[in-house]
């Protein structure tokens, strides 16, 4: 996960707090994101009809950000804990690519009202969709998404709440989708329209994902490059969303929560920030500060604006 860059980073002084507001430095990268983030000023995601959900089960708890070379998983958050377990010959779904599906399948989850999903008729058009430029041969894009949507649908998710000193403990497990039909021939730029894939989605994972989804914009989500800044996106907009008072979350809750690869904790807290600094390029509006003993959040205006929204937190 990068780590001997950060322990490099690590001989160097210690940054001054963090707060949304402060950049000191604008590398290229940093300036590319907020330019572009800026030009979504044009529209809220409403009106640019960009407006997308990621089910809260999944936003709470995440899936790996690189592969983890095992078939089971599990993070944690607070007495909440998301567990995977990925058949051993098809293996855990990782990186930016599941995020991304799972946002699409979600979002058309709510707006159509319909556990059945139909995607495109041709693989390279699905991929353009999420925002993935379409690429081929064994490093290609193609090939690689959809290897990660056979590790998604092939895991079972259990999603447990245990809190021992009050004697409570529930839990409940899920496939994203029971059935599916992918015909895609990644080698391809067409096919026989006739034979369009689809997915129908478990009913359980569309029950959390239309009951009360967290809503994010696909603007961002598609932008945002690293798997670990779309946690960190669609985490601070669930936190946010139903923020009411201002609240410490531990640097040690939010290793586990986030990354817990990472042996030094330094090690994460530093890319923490660094990702920290490009998720808030795109919601300038959230109050945020890097103290010792965690984040600081304070309440801010929602990323996202209600609206019609179905989320009921």
């Amino acid at each position: 996960m990068g780590e001997s860059r950060d322990s490099r980073a690590d001989r160097r002084d210690a940054a001054s707090p963090f707060h949304s507001t402060t950049v000191e430095r604008r590398p290229r990268r940093l300036s590319s994101l907020i330019s572009q983030a800026l030009s979504f000023d044009d529209g809220d995601a409403y009106a640019a009809g960009e407006v997308g959900f990621m089910a809260r089960a999944l936003v709470q708890a995440t899936m790996p950000h690189s592969d983890p070379k095992t078939n089971e998983f599990v993070r944690h958050n607070g007495h909440y804990s998301l567990s995977i377990l990925a058949p051993k010959g098809v293996g855990l779904p990782y990186g930016r690519y599941p995020r991304l599906v799972l946002a699409y399948l979600n979002t058309e989850a709510v707006k159509r009202k319909t556990r059945h999903i139909e995607l495109d008729h041709h693989f390279s058009h699905f991929c353009a969709a999420l925002g993935i430029p379409p690429t081929t041969g064994p490093r290609g894009s193609l090939p690689h998404l959809r290897e990660q949507m056979q590790r998604l649908f092939a895991s079972t998710f259990q999603c447990v709440f245990h809190d021992e000193g009050k004697g409570r403990h529930a839990g409940d497990g899920f496939l994203i989708a029971e059935k599916r039909a992918l015909w895609w021939d990644p080698r391809r730029e067409t096919g026989d329209a006739s034979w369009g894939s689809h997915v129908v989605l478990s009913e359980r994972f569309f029950r959390e994902a239309s009951e009360a989804p967290v809503p994010l914009d696909l603007r961002v989500l598609r932008a945002l490059r690293s798997p670990f800044e779309i946690d960190i996106y669609v985490w601070l907009i669930w936190r946010f969303f139903r923020l009411r008072k201002p609240v410490t979350i531990p640097w040690d809750s939010l290793q586990l929560q986030f990354g817990c690869g990472y042996k030094n904790p330094r090690h994460f807290k530093r890319r923490f920030l660094k990702y920290l600094k490009s998720v808030i390029s795109y919601y300038p509006e959230v109050r945020l500060t890097n103290t010792e003993a965690g984040l600081l959040l304070k309440p801010s205006p929602p990323h996202v604006a209600s609206r019609s929204s179905p989320m009921k937190l």
